[in-house]
């Protein structure tokens, strides 16, 4: 679950910087890798089960049923006031999509976010599936928000900045021809949900705080079709593009190592990226 930046425009830092960003051992990162392993192996159940026909309240009573099985609890049944295992935000739908009974259809594409707590430790990820055969744009898109998360993951490594995560995210989907949500941010982890810093998914090269060896946090790039503008449905969860276009989402936790980072919450059947497309629409 995504927080709010405070600061639509840079610097984003200063609440950041109000609290010290707590800085992890080995064995909190030994911690978060069996939380990160549980809600990517979550994720990874859902892949057949998403389909069209199926509604979203559906999917989230599949994942409340997948936390039963790993023996872990829900981090976000209760989070303020919130009573779902999950969000699913579907098509144009930024994130903290609401499952209900609204059902798939073809075409569809949906990120599914889920957040667990597993011996205190929290695994949040959130990646795309599709109902059926979605459209070239959606295809496109699809493959444009993963290779933006990994453009910025490719900067975490001890010296750089969080600034230089942000950049890189934007940067990408510029050169496409799409946005970078700039009113959600990822967020740092451990035994608490939120932490220091705000990781914005837009900077400049060189700001922000530096990373360090022992930081843990989430990278999650939402990035839309047309412009970067959001807003929030009467619900109060419920974010959506202003102009009505697809969104599209990617989720990992990772740590900073000596040398670069450790991802939590790779997919252990390799079904991070949807591989269950079939010839896409014009």
């Amino acid at each position: 679950m995504k927080e709010p930046l405070r600061k639509r425009r840079l610097p984003l830092w200063r609440k950041s910087l109000t609290k010290p960003i707590v800085i992890h051992d080995e064995a909190a990162y030994e911690g978060m890798a069996r939380a990160g392993h549980v809600v990517a192996s979550i994720l990874d159940d859902l892949c057949d089960e998403v389909q069209p026909g199926i509604s979203t309240r559906d999917l989230d009573r599949l994942v409340e049923e997948r936390i039963a099985h790993y023996g872990v609890r829900s981090a976000t049944i209760g989070y303020r006031g919130y009573r779902h295992a999950s969000c699913i935000s579907v098509n144009h739908v930024i994130c903290h999509g609401v499952p209900g009974n609204r059902k798939l259809r073809e075409g569809d594409i949906l990120n599914i976010d889920v957040t667990i707590v597993c011996d205190g430790w929290f695994g949040d990820s959130s990646r795309m599936y599709a109902a059926g055969s979605p459209t070239i744009k959606a295809r496109r898109l699809i493959r444009v928000a993963h290779e933006a998360l990994f453009a910025g993951l490719a900067k975490v490594r001890p010296g750089n900045t969080f600034g230089d995560i942000g950049h890189a995210i934007e940067r990408h989907a510029a050169a496409h021809r799409m946005s970078s949500v700039k009113s959600f941010c990822g967020h740092g982890i451990g035994r608490q949900f939120h932490l220091p810093p705000e990781v914005a998914h837009f900077g400049r090269p060189g700001t922000g705080p530096v990373l360090r060896q022992g930081m843990m946090f989430t990278v999650e790039p939402m990035i839309n079709l047309g412009r970067p503008e959001a807003r929030v449905l009467e619900d109060g969860w419920t974010a959506v593009t202003r102009d009505r276009k697809l969104s599209a989402q990617f989720e990992h936790t990772v740590g900073v190592t000596q040398d670069g980072c450790r991802i939590f919450t790779l997919s252990p059947a390799g079904r991070f990226y949807p591989t269950n497309f079939r010839a896409g629409r014009q």
